[in-house]
């Protein structure tokens, strides 16, 4: 999401033109609704790169200096271009200014998901570095208000809850949630309380809980004796992240989490 807020900063001062994918046919980098911010230097976002992007950037620079009136363009993904796609790409394109800042930041903004991070240990601090770029609002939550970093990414909302697993009852309906707090015991209250809310509400379509199978297998038989039933608890992904990626490092287990996270949305 940066780089929207980057090529909207620039449009302030600067006229630019928006490229946008209108429509496709068989195989294309990018889809229909994929923009970028052309100005008269350099670029924001991408259409796909390679030739395509090439011409693309060429027929912008070209409408921004009025060389050129045309603000549609079709271009065949074959020979000519030198890109073996195959495809078809219609792209539309749209000088904009300042006057268009407010309008253009809705479009360019893509729908986001809500999603709850409990816990700014390592992995949660690197977590929210990769979810910072992907299309979530996360909200971050500790008990302990100075875990936070100064440098949080723009749209992140840190927030100190204490007891923590009280910030479950009003997270926005159909967040995904990731727990990983700093304490088994912090953990397991989270757990609960996502379980309690599932049994009211149903409105949470992911909870996961990071940990090693042995930690899950604890839990499940803490669960059990709190009332939980089995088909409740297998409510609960643990461990988290996409299998087949085994590093242990922080940055590693939140790109396995964040590609888990999109391959449910």
């Amino acid at each position: 999401m940066n780089w929207i807020e980057q090529a909207l900063k620039r449009l302030k001062t600067e006229m630019a033109v928006v490229v946008t994918v209108q429509a496709t046919q068989g195989s294309v980098p990018r889809g229909p609704g994929t923009r970028m911010v052309v100005f008269a230097q350099g670029e924001w976002g991408t259409i796909g790169g390679g030739h395509l992007e090439f011409q693309a950037l060429a027929h912008a620079r070209l409408l921004l200096t009025g060389q050129t009136q045309q603000t549609d363009l079709r271009q065949v993904l074959g020979p000519s271009l030198g890109q073996c796609c195959g495809g078809a790409v219609d792209l539309s394109f749209e000088r904009v200014s300042a006057a268009d800042v407010q309008r253009l930041r809705t479009q360019l903004m893509p729908p986001q998901t809500p999603l709850a991070l409990f816990g700014g240990g390592h992995v949660g601090k690197a977590l929210v570095q990769t979810l910072a770029s992907l299309p979530f609002a996360v909200r971050w939550i500790d008990s302990r208000d100075e875990i936070f970093p100064v440098d949080v990414p723009a749209g992140v909302d840190c927030e100190h809850s204490n007891p923590v697993q009280a910030a479950v009852a009003d997270l926005a309906s159909g967040s995904r949630v990731l727990i990983m707090s700093f304490s088994h015991a912090e953990d397991l209250d989270i757990v609960v309380a996502c379980l309690k809310r599932l049994r009211e509400r149903d409105d949470l379509p992911f909870v996961g809980l990071i940990g090693s199978q042995t930690k899950w297998a604890t839990f499940r038989h803490r669960l059990e004796d709190r009332g939980f039933a089995a088909e409740e608890i297998a409510r609960i992904t643990c461990p988290i992240g996409v299998p087949g990626i085994a590093g242990k490092e922080p940055e590693v287990i939140a790109v396995a989490v964040a590609a888990q996270l999109l391959q449910l949305l």
